[in-house]
């Protein structure tokens, strides 16, 4: 772990200081869980589906018949 200089206003200060003793934690900790939860709502967020551009894969390899050839095959590849 790298330790740090952070310099924070008092009153912040103080009521990391309370919550963190009320629940029995170090002050540090708390402030580490705080920085990783910005570090993942802001710096690195979750990624959508949704947000991925299409990539091309190659052309069609064999023509889908239906579903029973579908099953046909994930039942064959469990065997």
């Amino acid at each position: 772990m790298k330790t740090i200089t952070l310099n924070v206003s008092e009153p912040v200060y103080a009521d990391y200081q309370r919550y963190a003793q009320e629940q029995d934690r170090p002050t540090a900790e708390l402030l580490r869980e705080a920085m990783e939860a910005y570090r993942q709502a802001k710096i690195r967020p979750p990624r959508s589906l949704r947000d991925q551009l299409p990539a091309s894969v190659g052309g069609v390899l064999e023509t889908w018949t239906g579903r029973q050839d579908l099953l046909d095959d994930v039942m064959d590849s469990r065997a």
